[in-house]
């Protein structure tokens, strides 16, 4: 009898390759395929080698050697190729089975995709996965979204391969069409706080504090063991105490020029189209490319150099001020996140579980931490907590460390160290609080050049006022106002 896989997957890069052989030590079968064939003979005769796989030589070859429903996994480069995937395909299987795109596809790619395939009577998956190289092979976190009636086929596979957290699988169905690469989407956008934000408590100990790399090491260290806990923190620790043979700092040697995928990019335009603050992930995302602007930066270093006051306060108590001031900062950058995948639940129809979303990265994804489990059971307080600032735990951990943060960030701009994350937080916080803000001078501005009206403080929401303001202006409005 011709043996048979429990599920397929098309593309042996990194994640591919790590993924497969992380399904293969749970006890399935993995039938695999890359476009380059070549790929598939050299990992069944290498890392594959005597185990559970069937390699496959064409795409039909992969779809016949699958169990029903057949299951079918492309993790390939997000755009064309995976349209170019599904075309090839679908004509090799049958209603019920399930095509799954595990890249970092852009949400809307994933809508229109399941629409597409369920179209001609399959069932489709966008899963978001998160932990990189070491996850996919131990554990990564799976976000699937897409065709609900898919799930149940997938749910014994993803849910074995996961990461786990307090024993509960980090991997739960997300929702329709493409929430779970919107929810990944946020993740890659919450990712880019957190690594902005350490970056700017790392160079105010370095520029300021005159820290060594092994001091940072012994601060980032003790901080991982408390409240700050993670992943990220945990690799900051280990990189700054990092040394060649010869004894040198390797994080030293690093051109400061930063890459980015353009997933933290996707998160800030989702962010302007939905209307929601999303201030300090996006600043993260603007650091980076202000940083790629590096020949440019050492030039204008010369011509706009400012006077910079020695730091003559008790560099202990100021350590102690950059923990609270991160700790503040990671919270605006999570609230700020929750809020865009709440609104974008509204205008998608999703029903987002936001307590499960925060347990799902609590393990294998890059910015797991002991904070979700806050999350968690902050939502667990109240499934419709508008904003995280609002939850009595989070509520007293960012007004106990304001002043401290106020501090650093005050600290940061008199020296001219650069803080745009953690001072995009502090003003967000600051404009959350604030019960009147001068928009009632904005929006007379714009009445005033463009009739576009506005709302009273003495009469009902909803009711919308013009004034001519110049005399000579009429009293035709504009017919669209927008808040």
């Amino acid at each position: 009898m011709e043996k048979t896989a429990d599920i397929g997957l098309i593309g042996l890069a990194v994640m591919g390759e790590n993924l497969v052989l992380n399904m293969e030590s749970k006890g399935f079968t993995v039938a695999v395929f890359n476009r380059t064939v070549s790929k598939v003979d050299r990992f069944i005769n290498g890392r594959g080698k005597g185990k559970n796989f069937i390699g496959a030589r064409s795409i039909e070859a992969l779809c016949r050697s699958l169990k029903r429903p057949r299951k079918v996994m492309m993790l390939v480069k997000a755009g064309q190729a995976v349209d170019d995937f599904i075309e090839q395909i679908i004509p090799h299987l049958e209603p019920g089975d399930v095509i799954i795109d595990g890249g970092n596809t852009h949400f809307p790619d994933t809508v229109r995709r399941t629409a597409y395939v369920e179209s001609k009577g399959l069932l489709y998956i966008g899963t978001g996965v998160s932990g990189g190289e070491e996850g996919a092979l131990n554990g990564p976190s799976m976000m699937p979204g897409g065709s609900g009636a898919a799930w149940e086929s997938v749910k014994p596979i993803f849910q074995s391969i996961c990461a786990r957290a307090d024993g509960a699988p980090c991997c739960e169905w997300v929702g329709e069409n493409g929430a779970g690469h919107f929810v990944k989407m946020v993740h890659n956008g919450i990712e880019y706080g957190d690594m902005q934000l350490i970056c700017e408590v790392y160079q105010l100990m370095k520029d300021l504090l005159g820290m060594s790399a092994q001091e940072m090491h012994e601060v980032f260290r003790t901080w991982n063991e408390g409240e700050l806990n993670s992943y990220l923190i945990e690799i900051t620790r280990d990189i700054l105490a990092y040394r060649t043979a010869e004894g040198e700092v390797v994080v030293d040697k690093i051109l400061d020029t930063a890459g980015q995928k353009g997933t933290g990019k996707w998160t800030g335009v989702a962010a302007l189209d939905l209307g929601i603050p999303l201030t300090l992930i996006g600043e993260s995302v603007f650091a980076r490319c202000l940083s790629a602007q590096k020949e440019e930066r050492v030039a204008a270093s010369a011509q706009l150099a400012v006077p910079k006051p020695a730091f003559n306060g008790d560099r202990t108590a100021f350590i102690r001020d950059l923990k609270s001031a991160l700790y503040a900062s990671k919270i605006v950058s999570y609230a700020q996140g929750y809020l865009l995948m709440r609104e974008a639940a509204r205008e998608y129809g999703w029903n987002l579980n936001y307590g499960g979303i925060a347990l799902m990265w609590r393990g294998g994804c890059i910015i797991r931490s002991v904070f979700l489990g806050k999350i968690k059971e902050a939502f667990d307080r109240n499934p419709q907590l508008p904003n995280l600032l609002l939850d009595p735990f989070f509520r007293e951990k960012v007004l106990a460390a304001q002043d401290s943060w106020r501090k650093v960030v005050s600290t940061a701009i008199l020296h001219g160290i650069p803080v745009p994350s953690m001072s995009a937080g502090l003003t967000y916080f600051d404009g959350y609080r604030t019960a009147r803000l001068p928009a009632n001078l904005l929006q007379a501005q714009r009445d005033y050049f463009g009739a576009h009206t506005y709302e009273r403080i003495d009469r009902p929401r909803g009711e919308f006022f013009h004034t001519n303001w110049t005399g000579h202006g009429g009293d035709t409005a504009a017919s669209t106002y927008v808040v």
